[in-house]
């Protein structure tokens, strides 16, 4: 009986591990796949942004017959990077320091307490998804000219932490309300005060999504136009968004120095992803490793 069924049963072991091999190597095509698909356009910008204009017109999907590398001298200065580089970073990294932390406080009261109305102020930030943001651009200009903000930084960090408040609130809520509560209560018999608590045990255990929250509150300020065309006058104080609309002409575009702004704006970001990125990585493993 032993000798029959031993060779089923190395039969059934090798047909589990092909299963399980071709299954991971399927995996593997389509996660490839994915990436190629989705870094194929950026690949394409960096070599086109090596071109020629001519080159361009002719052959913009090959590899330059030349590298041209004074398309980024010319986009440097064409776009003021030096100038509006600064202006994006500072008004980018205030507003979401100042959202992620009246967002991190709002999401703690919201999921750790109960009060009276707390369904209800929830729905009211939640309810901010759903306001198209363009339709405030109006009342948002006569609110700033109203209150001397127009052409200062504020009148582009209060949008920004007004709009992407919602979306840091509706994430860190959802991931705070998961944890348990005698995690708190421990922390109260030691002594410990709601701020305390707050600062050291709450807020640590949220890393994964506040990196989340963070990627998307930088990206989207990072990337904003419509705010900074019309609250920003001052060439002095424009950001790097209205910096690469400066490449279209009235009759022609030079799109090959514009791929080069493109590209030198386009590495901050993926710098910041990636750090960030590795920061929901460990925040992940580590919440696995203490549940």
């Amino acid at each position: 009986m032993q000798v029959e069924t031993a060779p089923k049963k190395i039969i059934n072991e090798k047909t589990a591990r092909l299963k399980k091999v071709a299954r991971r190597t399927l995996i593997y095509i389509i996660l490839i796949g994915f990436a190629i698909v989705n870094a194929y356009p950026i690949v394409w910008m960096i070599m086109n942004s090596f071109k020629s204009g001519q080159d361009f017109a002719l052959n913009p999907f090959g590899l330059p017959t030349e590298w041209v590398w004074t398309n980024y001298i010319e986009a440097w200065f064409t776009a003021n990077i030096n100038t509006y580089f600064f202006n994006s970073v500072f008004v980018g990294v205030a507003a979401v320091l100042l959202t992620v932390l009246f967002g991190a406080l709002a999401s703690y009261f919201l999921a750790r307490f109960k009060f009276r109305g707390q369904k209800v102020l929830y729905a009211f930030f939640i309810l901010g998804l759903l306001v198209p943001i363009h339709a405030t651009l109006v009342p948002m200009f006569i609110l700033m000219q109203k209150i001397n903000l127009i052409d200062t930084h504020l009148a582009l960090i209060f949008p920004y932490i007004a709009f992407n408040l919602s979306i840091t609130i509706f994430l860190l809520t959802s991931f705070m309300k998961s944890f348990p509560k005698e995690i708190e209560e421990s922390a109260v018999m030691d002594g410990a005060g709601v701020f305390r608590i707050f600062w050291s045990i709450i807020l640590p255990m949220t890393r994964p999504v506040l990196a989340t929250a963070i990627i998307i509150n930088f990206i989207n300020n990072w990337n904003e136009f419509s705010f900074a065309l019309v609250l920003i006058n001052d060439d002095a104080l424009r950001t790097l968004p209205l910096g690469l609309a400066n490449f279209a002409g009235q009759h022609s575009t030079n799109y090959t120095a514009q791929m080069a702004a493109l590209t030198i704006v386009l590495v901050p970001t993926i710098m910041f992803y990636l750090l960030m990125e590795k920061q929901i990585v460990q925040g992940m493993t580590q919440g696995a490793v203490k549940g």
